[in-house]
């Protein structure tokens, strides 16, 4: 039987969470709501969620605030699509170095809603065909640092586990498959992500940052990850592949 999705609608307006309720219901989704950060943990602590609908103006803790928490609890984070009224790009890119995975102002038509959820999802549990190793290959070994791919793990040289999201997994693994090759921005988010980049994308610059923060990595003078004004990025390390130990 196909597995049904299940998203967790977070928003405080009622009448938005029992038309997005219905709406995804409607197109074979599990849904389940809440109307705050409380509620909202209240739900994660006993259903199996795979994906958070998280609206960034909340009473209490706000969407920022939760999404941040959602990312610092050590677990591997679920995929965030954040909604707000406001259509600042300031705010936008907020929620994405917060670890929203997308964002969608309102007022919106629930098709995009459901166009964005849908693909999401698919970019949380895709890794790009050219990135699949060999079934005996399961670390990648770079710097100080290995990435079990089986466990999606990354791990430091004290064997320390660093929770890394689906977008900041799947931008490493672009990187350590392709060290010391420049990759522009749009063909690192046509890697990642399967789409091309409009004028104003500044999602995988955020990405980067994000990602430079887990490898700790000091963004002004980066060793892991370098800048190549005008052309994109490189990543700088030499990486070593190996079985993982029994």
């Amino acid at each position: 039987m196909e597995k049904v999705d299940h998203i967790l609608i977070v928003d405080d307006d009622e009448e938005i969470r029992d038309l997005l309720g219905q709406y995804l219901e409607k197109h074979g989704f599990k849904v389940s709501t809440a109307a705050s950060g409380r509620q909202m943990r209240a739900v994660l602590a006993v259903a199996a969620i795979d994906m958070i609908v998280l609206d960034l103006m909340l009473p209490g803790e706000d969407g920022l605030t939760l999404c941040r928490s959602l990312h610092a609890d050590g677990a591997t984070p679920l995929p965030i699509l954040m909604l707000t009224a406001k259509n600042e790009e300031a705010d936008r890119i907020l929620g994405l170095e917060m670890g929203a995975d997308d964002y969608l102002t309102k007022p919106f038509a629930t098709r995009e809603l459901l166009a964005r959820i849908r693909a999401v999802l698919r970019r949380a549990r895709m890794v790009p065909a050219n990135l699949q190793l060999r079934d005996s290959v399961q670390v990648l070994h770079f710097g100080a640092w290995r990435l079990d791919t089986h466990a999606r793990h990354l791990l430091d040289d004290s064997g320390i586990m660093v929770a890394l999201s689906g977008a900041e997994y799947r931008l490493l693994r672009v990187f350590l498959e392709h060290p010391r090759r420049v990759l522009t921005r749009d063909q690192l988010l046509g890697l990642t992500q399967g789409r091309e980049a409009d004028v104003f994308d500044r999602s995988i610059d955020i990405l980067v940052s994000r990602l430079r923060k887990r490898l700790r990595d000091d963004s002004r003078e980066p060793r892991l990850i370098r800048t190549l004004r005008n052309e994109g990025y490189i990543f700088s390390a030499d990486v070593a592949s190996g079985a993982a130990a029994p």
